[in-house]
């Protein structure tokens, strides 16, 4: 009995080896049928040039992909473009925003900064010709300032956090690292995204306020011709806004601000059926305004506080002096004094 027993348990312990390497060689040939279409299921007529084995890098499976030697996607989700894996076009609007967008927009803003500087630096404050009187005349309501600075205020955040997510992995990483630039980034996305639709909103009622005083006239003519006296020191007479406030109006504030502010609502809430190449083209468009609207601020950021003397009295208080209103805005000042120089 004892020798049938040794013999029962060195049957069992070969069957138990050979069962086990069948089972490792099956093992081992469902893997190397894995690495061979690793990447996903692959469509029977994709070239042979797709199945690369395990392990590699699988570029030319994505590149397939690409370009649509697979049989298209299937996916439950019911929107715009829900079954394109990889979108083409994604390419082109990464190097526009990298390339031009990026460099010709930090070359834009630092010359602008460069220029303002200087001008400075040779001019100085424009003073006023007279002492001031002290007799006040109201310039801008409280509604109005209230409608400024709301509009400033909200610019200068997205103008701050919009250069941020462009040039923060140029100016910022370099520095502080990766941990803090993203930091940075998630916050900034953030407060521009919640308040763009605020700056978009007082916007318009900025437009619709200020249209009909920003209307061209005979003496626009003049200031443009002269460029306002600012290189002559020679004062051209204008009314309530001169020449270049109307430009920057117009083209900086009508024109740039409603394009970044739809464009802005586009990629805000992409809700509508709006696919990839929409959002591409809105951001290529948001950003070229954006920094346009930007360079064209800091000129009218400038003149309107260390440029001009006075000036930034009429949006702090709602008054200018009567001296400041003869010399900047002379035929404003007939208009509402009935007084002529």
């Amino acid at each position: 009995m004892k020798g049938f027993g040794e013999r029962w348990l060195i049957g069992w312990k070969e069957a138990g080896i050979l069962v086990f390497c069948l089972l490792l060689f099956t093992v081992s040939a469902q893997g190397a049928e894995v690495g061979e279409t690793r990447g996903g299921r692959i469509d029977p007529n994709a070239p042979a040039a797709m199945v690369v084995p395990q392990g590699h890098n699988n570029a030319a499976f994505f590149d397939g992909v690409r370009r649509t030697l697979y049989a298209p996607g299937v996916t439950s989700i019911q929107t715009p473009e829900a079954n394109v894996l990889i979108q083409s076009e994604g390419n082109t609007w990464r190097q526009i925003r990298n390339g031009p967008i990026t460099v010709w927009g930090g070359w834009l803003i630092l010359a602008v900064m460069v220029a303002i500087t200087l001008f400075y630096l040779v001019k100085g404050t424009i003073k006023l010709h007279e002492p001031a009187t002290g007799r006040k005349l109201l310039r801008f309501t409280f509604y109005e300032r209230l409608v400024h600075w709301i509009v400033a205020v909200s610019f200068v955040l997205l103008a701050l956090t919009g250069l941020g997510l462009l040039f923060g992995k140029h100016l910022i990483e370099p520095v502080f690292g990766t941990s803090v630039n993203a930091a940075l980034l998630w916050v900034a996305k953030n407060v521009h995204n919640y308040t763009g639709p605020v700056f978009g909103f007082f916007l318009v009622l900025m437009i619709l306020r200020w249209a009909k005083d920003n209307l061209l006239t005979d003496q626009d003519w003049l200031w443009a011709k002269k460029f306002g006296g600012l290189l002559s020191g020679e004062e051209i007479p204008s009314g309530r806004f001169n020449f270049g406030e109307k430009f920057w109006f117009w083209v900086g504030v009508t024109v740039l601000g409603l394009t970044v502010t739809v464009t802005g609502l586009i990629l805000d809430f992409p809700l509508f059926g709006q696919t990839r190449q929409d959002m591409q083209l809105a951001h290529i468009l948001h950003a070229s305004a954006a920094l346009l609207m930007i360079a064209m601020a800091f000129g009218h950021i400038y003149i309107g506080t260390i440029g001009s003397e006075g000036s930034l009295d009429g949006m702090k208080t709602g008054y200018v002096d009567e001296a400041w209103a003869k010399q900047h805005h002379a035929v404003w000042y007939q208009e509402i004094t009935g007084r002529r120089q």
